[in-house]
Parts: C-alpha cells; sequence; structure tokens
C-alpha cells in the first residue's frame, strides 16, 4: 500500500470529502490537522509548493493537491493505481 499524508483543518468540508473518498477506497492514511499548528502550515505550504488550502494530499511523497484533484484522479481511473503502489 502506498503512505497516504492529508493535511486538514477542523471543520473542513473539502478535508472531510477527501477522506471519504480514502475511506471508501480502504486506504489508510495520516492525517496532520494544521488547525491550530501554524508551524505544521507551514511545513505543509513549503512542502505543497505554496499551497495554503487544506486538504494538501500526498502520496508516496507526490503532491496530489487538494479534494478536487484527487476527485479528479478517480474520475480518471488513476487513483487506484497510485494508492496500490509500493
Amino acid at each position: 500500500m502506498a503512505t497516504i499524508e492529508i493535511y486538514t483543518k477542523a471543520f473542513c468540508g473539502y478535508c472531510a470529502r477527501a477522506k471519504a473518498l480514502l475511506d471508501r477506497k480502504g486506504a489508510v492514511y495520516r492525517e496532520i490537522d494544521v488547525t491550530m499548528d501554524r508551524a505544521g502550515q507551514e511545513a505543509m505550504v513549503a512542502r505543497a509548493n505554496g499551497g495554503r488550502t487544506v486538504p494538501q494530499i500526498f502520496i508516496d511523497d507526490r503532491h496530489v493537491g487538494g479534494s478536487d484533484d484527487l476527485a479528479a484522479l478517480e474520475a480518471k481511473g488513476e487513483l487506484d493505481a497510485l494508492l496500490k503502489a509500493d
């Protein structure tokens, strides 16, 4: 299984949507809540090449983007291959 990390904030509908898609896929992910974590948020922005919105999703250290980007991968039939990568 791929290593998945998702940066989130409390009460974020887009975060909930992304996590629900990953849950439906049976994916195991590490959630990094940056709601009150300034250092964590700064690390997320640096890692996401300036991306400040949440969620920011990484699969095997590849920056996927946000919730809409994750859904687009699913719509194109490309998400399953990424999730199963070693």
